[in-house]
């Protein structure tokens, strides 16, 4: 199948959808990096097709139908017109070959989540309850090796091979987060960027913090991890908002 196929395809619409207010909702909480970053989403059984945003276009203008359907095992899609960003390419598409459980796929530079990537330690302790959430749930990238081409893109989807592990603190570079749904996905970026934001804000007081201890803390994350229904629940109400305010994603 072309990209020209692949894209036009009316296929997945429920997934385009959810996918497109994530983007929109990533821009209005000003997440996102101008024209650059990225989100994907599998899309069929082992998880090697999979939807992504277009090469240079802003999350807050992406609809459903502006979504590429891309095959993570056919590289001449480089090579096709409208093809997709090469770095998105390189780490998307090794995710999506690599890592069957990485069924959807978001990468930011948000502020926060990036300050903690650039601190010599990027471990996140468990302060509060959003801290904790991500207790023994990430992993941090310390080999920093440039733009996400292939070879890059390869290297960091190493990284991700324990499922229990969803969020990639890439070292030097922003965050990455890994989960089976858009809403599972969506939710836990949003939450990692709000943890990342207390801990910042924590250490800019300069007072001694108030750790969890380990065995609260996995207990937190545990209960956090089961807690029914908040993810859909997050996205439903996120799409509902923009359906109000008239917004053209599900378009």
């Amino acid at each position: 199948m072309t990209l020209a196929q692949l894209k036009n395809s009316p296929q997945h619409w429920a997934e385009r959808v959810d996918l497109a207010a994530a983007f929109r909702w990533t821009a209005r909480l000003d997440m996102h990096e101008g024209v650059a970053n990225h989100f994907s989403l599998s899309v069929n059984d082992d998880g090697t097709q999979f939807l992504m945003n277009p090469n240079q276009m802003h999350f807050s203008r992406i609809r459903a139908s502006d979504l590429l359907l891309l095959d993570a095992n056919d590289p001449a899609m480089l090579d096709a017109p409208n093809a997709p960003d090469p770095t998105a390419w390189g780490l998307h598409g090794a995710l999506h070959r690599r890592c069957p459980h990485a069924r959807c796929a978001m990468h930011v530079h948000s502020i926060h989540a990036t300050v903690l990537a650039s601190l010599a330690d990027s471990s996140l302790p468990p302060i509060d309850q959003n801290t904790a959430m991500f207790f023994g749930r990430y992993v941090i990238d310390d080999n920093y090796g440039g733009l996400a081409f292939e070879e890059e893109g390869e290297r960091c989807a190493q990284l991700f091979q324990d499922p229990k592990k969803r969020v990639m603190i890439m070292g030097n570079h922003g965050v990455m987060v890994i989960g089976a749904t858009v809403a599972e996905t969506f939710n836990t970026l949003y939450y990692f960027e709000r943890a990342a934001e207390t801990y910042i804000r924590a250490l800019q007081t300069g007072q001694k913090l108030r750790i969890l201890s380990d065995e609260i803390a996995a207990k937190t994350a545990a209960e956090l991890e089961d807690y029914p229904d908040q993810a859909e629940s997050h996205l439903r109400e996120l799409k509902l908002i923009l359906d109000e305010e008239g917004a053209n994603y599900a378009t």
